[in-house]
């Protein structure tokens, strides 16, 4: 798998947290007043953050779906399951054993004498 992919897929899963959580609940302030949300009014308009915050998390909704795709066909490209961790490491096969001692061959025969 590419670690660059897995490391973009994360980083886009961090920001689109961040993002739901910075936006305002129906009482208002959200997550964002805890931090001194009143001069946010004022840094992004008099409507706050709200259309700001929305429609980054529809781009990072948008980006998370695309890497967790892409991360998808890069493992179905490797030909292996999601839920193997690596791919499979198949042991190297044993040695053959070794074959016994060659026979001796048999003494030669005796030379038959020669006549004069």
């Amino acid at each position: 798998m590419n670690p660059l992919l897995v490391t973009m897929h994360v980083i886009v899963a961090i920001l689109l947290i961040g993002g739901i959580l910075l936006q305002p609940g129906t009482k208002g302030g959200g997550l964002g007043s805890a931090f001194g949300g009143g001069g946010a009014n004022t840094a992004f308009g008099a409507q706050g953050a709200a259309p700001f915050l929305s429609k980054l998390t529809y781009w990072l909704a948008a980006g998370f779906m695309i890497t967790s795709l892409a991360i998808e066909i890069t493992i179905v490209k490797e030909n292996r399951s999601v839920l193997d961790k690596a791919p499979a490491i198949r042991p190297a096969p044993a040695p053959a054993p070794l074959p016994a001692a060659p026979p001796v061959p048999a003494a030669p025969a005796p030379a038959a004498p020669k006549k004069p």
